[in-house]
């Protein structure tokens, strides 16, 4: 699936991602999260790979984050998002299944201030994030 861009309203960040249409059932990614996934893919030496992103039950809220490298191609029932960029390599997304059913309609973005860099979600279905910022619940 290869995603289509467009300009959120709210900070003017350029996000790639899904329709508007099919925003509750995947997610957005911004162009600072692509560029910052393709520098650590090569980085890591591994630019053909991909980032697995979803939740798992823990964390001091319920439910944490899942960011990662992914070596192999994605499993059944995996959304897939790739975001092509001409002579750079292709970055490749993907989300499970139930993963989807929390993250559905949130935007992936790198962020860097002065106290912190890193991807961070911007998720609608979330009801309440701990202090730390990498757990939540779901309202």
């Amino acid at each position: 699936m290869n995603a289509n861009s467009d300009v959120s309203q709210g900070n003017q960040t350029e996000q790639r991602g899904p329709a508007p249409t099919e925003g509750k059932k995947t997610i957005g990614v911004t162009q600072a999260a692509v560029d910052a996934m393709r520098t650590n893919l090569g980085k890591r030496g591994t630019p053909d790979a991909a980032i697995r992103v979803g939740i798992r039950g823990g964390g001091c809220s319920g439910f944490s984050y899942v960011i990662e490298f992914d070596d192999d191609g994605p499993r059944k029932g995996d959304q897939v998002l790739e975001f092509p960029e001409e002579g750079k390599s292709t970055v490749r997304v993907y989300c499970d299944k139930k993963s989807i059913l929390y993250l559905g309609g949130s935007v992936l973005d790198w962020e860097k201030t002065l106290m912190f860099q890193g991807f961070k979600f911007k998720n609608p279905k979330e009801a309440s994030r701990c202090g730390c910022g990498h757990s939540f619940t779901v309202g």
